[in-house]
């Protein structure tokens, strides 16, 4: 990536129904960076350039109401209106996160988990909770590698996240399913798990700390480069220490868990 001398500036990219635009552009600002919240249709009618972006985010909301499935329709939109444009800025080195419905429009678009190392498309889906139903619940995510001896992540987005962290979660379709067992092992190989629902005491377990059931546990996912990061609970809504729900009890950090994310997105660039 090309290293620029002034703030890196950020797409925060808007369709009918996304809700967490400002949020995650004043995450952004907060961390840094200059933030820009811009229309699907400003994209696709060329008012706006995503050449003239160093970071993509795709926030959280219900997308065109989630109709046909949580992000497809967005999804749709940037594989066949903006094609050109996204593969120009994936292969330019820059960076791509996605929240919540903006994880399931980067893996319905084919951006997550991307490609293996050796070049196969790899297959997965997000779709309904076990609960088959919205969860809107905090939930404790510990970064991959501390549950497997040896493994590390490729995440940019996650560098030097050590500890667990808290932070809250909200869908009704964030159970993260591989195509099989084999591109599940490609993805732990390849370093591309990056989080895990897990207890307060960093176990493994099932609901409510896992709120959708997803396979292995795993909360977020990055492609093989670790520039391009999703998961589902919302780093933007725990900011500050005050946002945490125990924040007067003194359990809180002394800032919230999701900033460092944001940083080191801007860091990279």
């Amino acid at each position: 990536m090309v290293a620029i001398k002034s703030r890196p500036k950020v797409i925060v990219l808007r369709a009918a129904g996304t809700n967490c635009d400002m949020e995650t552009a004043f995450a952004f600002e907060h961390a840094g960076a200059i933030s820009e919240a811009v229309h699907i249709n400003q994209l696709v009618s060329g008012e706006k350039k995503l050449r003239d972006y160093h970071i993509l985010a795709v926030p959280g909301g219900f997308t065109y109401g989630d109709d046909v499935g949580s992000g497809k329709i967005l999804a749709n939109e940037l594989k066949y209106k903006l094609a050109g444009d996204l593969e120009k800025f994936v292969g330019a080195g820059k960076l791509i996160i996605g929240i919540c419905n903006g994880f399931q429009v980067l893996v319905k678009a084919g951006l997550l988990p991307g490609k293996g190392a050796s070049g196969e498309q790899l297959a997965a889906t997000l779709t309904t909770n076990d609960t088959a139903r919205y969860e809107d619940r905090w939930v404790h995510l510990k970064p991959a590698k501390g549950l497997n001896s040896g493994f590390q992540s490729k995440c940019l987005w996650t560098k030097g996240i050590e500890r667990m962290i808290y932070i809250p979660a909200a869908h009704g379709e964030g159970k993260f399913i591989p195509k099989d067992d084999e591109v599940l092992g490609k993805l732990w190989a390849n370093g591309q798990v990056v989080f895990r629902y897990v207890d307060p005491y960093g176990k493994l377990a099932g609901f409510p700390w896992n709120p959708n059931g997803s396979v292995d546990n795993i909360a977020g996912v990055c492609d093989i480069t670790g520039r391009i990061f999703g998961l589902m609970p919302h780093p933007e809504r725990h900011l500050f220490a005050s946002q945490h729900p125990r924040w007067t009890r003194g359990e809180a950090h002394r800032e919230g868990d999701g900033i460092s994310i944001f940083r080191n997105g801007v860091k990279s660039v």
